[in-house]
């Protein structure tokens, strides 16, 4: 199994590659990535980090690969940071994407009902289009309302879920706050709303959805259902929070999630 991971590298900060690539390879997956940036650290937080746009190293790298006959079991893409990306992942989904392989995307654009700076509508639409090529997709309540066009904050969960529908076949929004819960909410084979919810703790934890989309991607990939992947991703993502809640002095730096994996992996191989 070999799986592409398309997310910028953060270079202190435990996000995007940094998480993807330990997660997906301790499920015994191999995880090539494609950076399409380079930060000194994540933008959570930080103030004065760098930022070195990898676009114009894709043609290159891309060429080389083609040279070499790769492909992919699996094409899971995070944080793009611009249209010319999305063209860019659309492009080698086709090309290096095996016959029966698995697009995942995660459409990394906002949070807490805003899009990221550097945003905007035309970024949405294209982002849109994106989602209809994937087998699925994995929005946070803010993403999941901007692809839908529906407005933030909303409670029909349903709604959102068919709009969501009409894009990808299996729309996955995870960040559904009710009450002390949080849950991830997706739709079964017939249809029917289901949620798995966790009991919400309080703080922003930076990188969390990264580690909930590379374990999702990683339960795929060794033959477990949506179903099974859903949880197993949202019961280790929420026990390094709570770790980390306990243990992390400086939220900004990331997940404990390394002092998790073993238990996570051990229900993964069960």
């Amino acid at each position: 199994m070999r799986v592409l991971a398309i997310n910028d590298i953060s270079c202190v900060g435990k996000c995007s590659l940094t998480v993807s690539l330990p997660v997906i390879s301790a499920c015994g997956i191999t995880c090539d990535v494609l950076p399409t940036a380079l930060l000194s650290t994540h933008t959570g937080g930080f103030e004065g980090y760098s930022f070195l746009d990898l676009t114009g190293e894709f043609s290159k790298i891309l060429r080389q690969w083609k040279t070499l006959g790769l492909r992919f079991d699996c094409i899971y893409s995070g944080y793009l940071g611009s249209i010319e990306q999305i063209d860019w992942v659309a492009q080698i989904k086709k090309e290096f994407l095996t016959e029966n392989g698995v697009f995942v995307v995660d459409p990394v654009m906002g949070d807490g009902g805003k899009l990221y700076k550097g945003f905007n509508a035309d970024y949405v639409t294209k982002m849109r289009a994106l989602c209809q090529q994937a087998d699925y997709i994995l929005p946070n309540l803010t993403e999941a309302c901007y692809l839908a066009d529906i407005p933030y904050p909303t409670t029909d969960t349903k709604t959102l879920l068919s709009a969501l529908k009409t894009l990808c076949p299996r729309p996955i929004v995870t960040g559904v706050m009710e009450n002390n819960t949080i849950s991830v909410c997706y739709l079964d084979e017939n249809g029917v709303e289901k949620r798995y919810s966790s009991q919400n703790v309080a703080g922003f934890f930076h990188g969390a959805g990264d580690v909930f989309s590379s374990a999702f991607v990683g339960a795929i990939l060794k033959g477990k259902t949506e179903e099974t992947a859903i949880r197993l991703a949202t019961d280790f993502t929420t026990a390094s929070i709570r770790r980390s809640a306990n243990e992390v002095e400086d939220k900004r730096y990331g997940l404990n999630f390394e002092a998790e994996i073993f238990e996570f992996l051990k229900k993964l191989n069960a």
